[in-house]
């Protein structure tokens, strides 16, 4: 089983309101047990809203610590980490309901919730750098394979 991110399949919960259709995606869940998950909308999140990145902000403590701020300023951060492990749940719920292991996780590349290996800089230019998103993380301290759209192919 696989857990999928839901823009993936043509849901329309992207930022602007969209969706990340992905036709390689769609053909491998007509094959395999998968659950549909949006990090973002289980956080409280409308479609559409806001970009969001992650940006290292300086911490009363003095020490770094990353938050999700949106393009106007506003911190995310909690609806991020709460609809990471809601979107974990469910996926364990019907991975444990359908006697299915999760054998991985097809998510957005790129994405502040689900990037894996990359994520946008938290300067809204489009910068690339090495990082995971909220979800992703939280999948991979799991022990679950975190994959994107561009190279789930390589990795199955």
């Amino acid at each position: 089983m696989f857990i999928v991110s839901s823009c993936l399949i043509g849901n329309n919960c992207k930022y602007n309101g969209g969706n990340n259709y992905n036709e390689e995606v769609v053909e491998l869940c007509r094959t395999h047990e998968f659950v549909l998950v949006c990090p973002e909308t289980s956080g409280g999140l409308k479609a559409p809203r806001m970009p969001a990145e992650q940006q290292y902000i300086k911490a009363s403590d003095g020490n770094l610590e990353i938050r999700v701020i949106d393009k106007e300023g506003n911190d995310l951060t909690d609806n991020f980490h709460k609809g990471a492990v809601v979107s974990l749940e469910l996926a364990l719920k019907q991975a444990d309901e359908l006697g299915e292991e999760i054998e991985g996780a097809i998510l957005k590349a790129n994405s502040p919730s689900c990037g894996s290996d990359n994520i946008y800089d938290g300067t809204f230019t489009g910068t690339l750098i090495s990082g995971d998103g909220i979800f992703a993380n939280l999948l991979k301290e799991r022990g679950i394979p975190v994959m994107s759209e561009l190279n789930f192919k390589e990795k199955i």
